[in-house]
Order: C-alpha cells, then sequence, then structure tokens
C-alpha cells in the first residue's frame, strides 16, 4: 500500500520526520496484518458491542496518553523538535471487531485494505499536535484509493498537493516518488469509452457516443509541474529522474504528433505501466526520502491546534496563578 505523505494543504505527521514514519508505516501495517489474520483464521473476530463504560475507558486512556506526552515534553525541552516528537507506538490499530462475516481471505484483505486507507488519511492530516480539516470527498475517493492501495510500500504520494512558490499558492495534481523515480501524474477520465484527440493548443477534442466537447489540455499542466519539481529537486541537488504521465483508464488518447517525454496511459497501455510500478520490490531509498523531504519543505499547510492541547494551556495557566 502506497504512502500518503501529503494531501492538498493539510498538515502530515511526514512532515516532521520523513525519514521515520514510511519505515514505521510499514511495519506497523505488518503486524497489523498478521494479527488481524490470526485473529480471522483462529475464530477470534467476534463483534465487541459498544457501551458507555468502554467509550470512558478509551476516554480516560486516550487522557493519560495526552498527559503522559506532556511530562514527557517537558523533560526533553531542550532537544531539537524533531528528537521531542513522538507519535504513540500503538496508534495504527486495527479494530475489525464489527466484521464477523468474512467468508475468504481476500474479503478480510478488501476490508483490512479500507480501514488502512482510513488510518492513511489520518496519517496526512493530523498530529498530536495540530489537525486539518478534511474535504469529506476524499474518503470516496475512487482515484485517491487507487493510488494508495494498489502501489507499493515504497511509494510515496502527493496528492493535490499546494506549493508556496513565490508566496503564491500553486495546487499540482499527483507526484509519485518511487526508490528510482519521480513520476508527474495528470488524470484524463470522464466517460467510459471517451476518445480524446490532443494537439499543442490550449484545448483537446473530447468525443464518446454521437457526443463532442473540448477538454482543457492536460499537457499545459503536466510541464508546469515538471518546470516546478525540476527546479525544487535540483536546488536539493538530488539526482532522480522525472517521468510525466497522461493517465485515462476508461479511454483512449490519441495525439499524433505527440512531444517527446509524455507517456501516454490509456485503457490499452495502462496495465502494463502499472504492473511495472507495482511489481517494484526495491526497498524505500535515502534519495528518495530526500526528495520527499525537500518537497515537504515548499508544500503549505493549513491546520488548527488540537483542543487538547488548548484546555492544557488553560489548566497550566490557572496553575501558575
Amino acid at each position: 500500500m502506497a504512502q500518503l505523505v501529503k494531501l492538498q494543504d493539510y498538515v502530515s505527521r511526514y512532515e516532521f520526520d520523513v525519514y521515520r514514519y514510511p519505515s514505521q508505516f510499514v511495519r506497523l501495517k505488518k503486524q497489523q496484518w498478521e494479527k488481524v489474520k490470526y485473529q480471522w483464521e483462529s475464530g477470534e473476530m467476534e463483534e465487541k458491542p459498544v457501551t458507555p463504560e468502554i467509550i470512558e475507558i478509551e476516554k480516560v486512556s486516550v487522557k493519560n496518553k495526552l498527559f503522559s506526552f506532556l511530562k514527557k515534553k517537558e523533560e526533553e525541552a531542550s532537544l531539537p523538535e524533531r528528537e521531542v516528537y513522538k507519535e504513540p507506538e500503538d496508534e495504527l490499530e486495527v479494530d475489525m471487531g464489527i466484521y464477523t462475516d468474512i467468508q475468504s481471505l481476500e474479503e478480510l484483505k478488501k476490508i483490512f485494505l479500507d480501514q488502512i486507507f482510513k488510518f492513511q488519511l489520518k496519517w496526512a492530516s493530523s498530529t498530536i499536535l495540530e489537525k486539518s480539516y478534511v474535504d469529506n470527498s476524499y474518503h470516496y475517493d475512487e482515484r485517491l484509493r487507487y493510488l494508495l492501495q494498489r502501489f507499493p510500500d515504497n511509494t510515496l504520494v502527493f496528492y493535490c498537493p499546494i506549493l508556496k512558490i513565490k508566496n503564491a499558492p500553486v495546487e499540482l495534481e499527483v507526484i509519485l516518488l518511487t526508490p528510482t523515480e519521480v513520476w508527474l501524474l495528470s488524470f484524463l477520465e470522464f466517460e467510459d469509452g471517451a476518445a480524446y484527440i490532443g494537439s499543442p493548443e490550449r484545448f483537446w477534442t473530447k468525443k464518446w457516443a454521437e457526443k463532442e466537447e473540448k477538454v482543457l489540455n492536460p499537457v499545459i499542466s503536466l510541464k508546469r509541474m515538471e518546470s516546478l519539481i525540476g527546479q525544487i529537486l535540483s536546488h536539493a541537488e538530488i539526482d532522480l529522474p522525472v517521468q510525466k504521465g497522461l493517465i485515462s483508464r476508461n479511454g483512449y488518447i490519441d495525439y499524433p504528433r505527440a512531444p517527446i517525454g509524455i507517456q501516454f496511459i490509456d485503457k490499452r497501455r495502462h496495465d502494463q505501466w502499472f504492473q511495472q510500478l507495482r511489481n517494484s520490490r526495491s526497498p524505500i531509498k535515502g534519495v528518495q526520502l530526500k526528495a520527499a523531504q525537500a518537497l515537504t519543505e515548499y508544500c503549505t499547510t493549513t491546520s488548527f491546534r488540537r483542543v487538547q492541547w488548548e484546555d492544557h494551556s488553560v489548566v497550566d495557566e490557572q496553575d501558575e496563578e
């Protein structure tokens, strides 16, 4: 499962330590899958009724974790921020208790991945200190699920990130960081079976059934992304090849005199391209993490401080008085 490093302008824990969280995610996901699989195979996956007592116990547990963290934070106040910042090791905890009628291992895997997808959104929109308001549409975003659930763990995803370039926000489309290359992706997916006629003009022609209309030339967006990402990587002295891809999983792209350097990944070519990336067994590499860090430094973040921390600050002020 690919890792969601940055989603739009939401606060992400990867921003705080991109060298730590990718390996931690892989380890925790593996541990949780082995646990869930064992429970299913041994018949221990039973429905757990939610009672007021359980809810209250969970609330107390959360409070204890928060105050424990605060105490540790005070003790380590002299350390650099990135050394002090710690997330609970057991945060990636998958509760499959409500799924009691799973008939096959494949069904179990699908449900498990759906649960991990929720954690991916959480990790890409909150830290223990801050949180961002997540647009509800991302929970049902088929394209985001495709990128996260079907690509391997060694792929780092930037989904619609907003970069700050010369004090101006610039929203990009999709960036995939693999161990060996950077993929800049634009999607051209509307009606099933639609055909897109490419040209160097500002608009392309889309044809489906007996209809025809204009769509904005997606190559423009790809070239803009290439220019910005290329400059960032060059400034950080990162040597990774940058690939550009225009994806149409449910349609066809016809561009007789297409510009060199762009792969047109339509319905006829998608499976081959996808399998090449999916079959990559290379571990996450240092240069890949360095690239991720360089990009996050240019990403904007909009977030607010969690209520628990605001409440604790008020208590501290009252105690001082």
